[in-house]
């Protein structure tokens, strides 16, 4: 059986042009009402990595929210609109300021939507998730197309840890600090909660050191939609210049028959695949992996080691990366910011949390001669 995704083109985020795109995109795949009931509860989760304005290209795009908001109040659904925002140590990202500098609080005053906060949880096998996927009826993933310097990519199948509760993502880096272990516990995830519909923002991408400010924004110029997060990242994964089973949780999900990853089984409605392909994706600095050869990896992979560092000069002493260190392997010092490399497990997490590209990449000597 095929699974059925979308791609559509959206040339920039004009409001109207955004929700004719994603209704578009939605109608190719039998419309809206194939996945959501009428007048049922149904929570949105974008994915909002920090408090910072739109046109960064780090979160969510508001326009492709507001789009998705739109069609389910033609169907009369009563709304919910939230997501776990990062956590940095034992400290919660403002939540008021992550929906307001995004732009979804403006979204939801305008469009009547309730904004929520993931504070209850409910223990489901591993994780505790929100308890507003109880609440509610269906879940609506709204994810953001970009590069991400632990798992390669973020997607549909990344965009669902943001239903992890609180402080306890910074366990689960604890625990899950090799990349293998970590996509597969993003399966997990996936497994337990699976969303009804995800509509992936992919008009302004994200690629280099994703998914915060590291990364460099691009034009892409598209929108997808599927409710098979499988498919949907095997079809990203393609168009940044990869193969499907390349990417660990495309491939882990797959091999648990949570969706579909070949190419040739997957139903594609309106553009392409060849037509949207553009220049492949600049990746991050740490997936080395997709670069050389698998058996040189193996063969190296002690001595090629990534490990984040400060650029001084971008740096403002706002420390969110020493609060965002699940090994506490950064501290201030009087030069500036310092890391403990004997205790960082190269989760980036610091990197995701600073809203200055202060954090880049640095290379084991063998990576340099090399030339990775």
């Amino acid at each position: 059986m095929k699974s059925i995704i979308s791609i559509v083109k959206c040339q920039d985020y004009d409001q109207q042009r955004v929700f004719q795109a994603t209704k578009k995109a939605l109608d190719l795949i039998g419309g809206i009402n194939s996945f959501i009931k009428p007048q049922s509860k149904v929570l949105v989760k974008p994915n909002l990595l920090l408090a910072i304005e739109p046109e960064t290209a780090v979160d969510t795009h508001p326009e492709v929210v507001r789009a998705v908001v739109k069609l389910l109040k033609e169907i009369q659904c009563h709304i919910y609109l939230g997501d776990g925002p990062n956590v940095w140590g034992n400290q919660i990202e403002n939540l008021e300021g992550v929906y307001r500098r995004s732009g979804m609080k403006q979204i939801c005053d305008e469009e009547g939507v309730e904004l929520v906060n993931f504070d209850k949880r409910r223990w489901r096998k591993k994780f505790p998730l929100t308890t507003w996927l109880d609440h509610c009826d269906y879940l609506v993933s709204v994810p953001k197309f970009k590069t991400h310097s632990f798992t390669v990519f973020s997607g549909a199948i990344k965009n669902l840890f943001g239903l992890v509760c609180g402080t306890y993502k910074t366990e689960l880096h604890k625990q899950y600090f090799k990349r293998e272990d970590f996509s597969k516990m993003l399966v997990d995830i996936l497994e337990e909660v699976k969303p009804a519909l995800t509509v992936i923002d992919g008009i302004i991408s994200l690629e280099g050191d994703g998914p915060g400010t590291s990364g460099k924004p691009r034009h892409t110029g598209l929108l997808f939609a599927g409710q098979d997060c499988v498919a949907l990242d095997s079809i990203l994964s393609v168009i940044m210049g990869l193969k499907a089973d390349e990417i660990l949780t495309t491939k882990e999900a797959a091999k648990r028959g949570l969706g579909i990853s070949d190419i040739k089984a997957i139903e594609l409605k309106g553009e392409r695949l060849e037509n949207v392909i553009q220049r492949l994706f600049k990746l991050p600095a740490t997936s080395l992996k997709y670069r050389i050869p698998q058996p040189v990896v193996e063969l190296a992979k002690k001595l090629i080691k990534y490990y984040p560092c400060v650029e001084r000069d971008n740096c403002t002493k706002c420390a969110s990366c020493i609060k965002a260190c699940p090994t506490k392997a950064i501290s201030m010092q009087k030069k500036g910011i310092a890391f403990n490399y004997k205790k960082c497990i190269a989760c980036f997490c610091c990197q995701e949390a600073c809203s200055n590209a202060a954090i880049k990449t640095k290379k084991s000597i063998l990576a340099k001669i090399i030339g990775l």
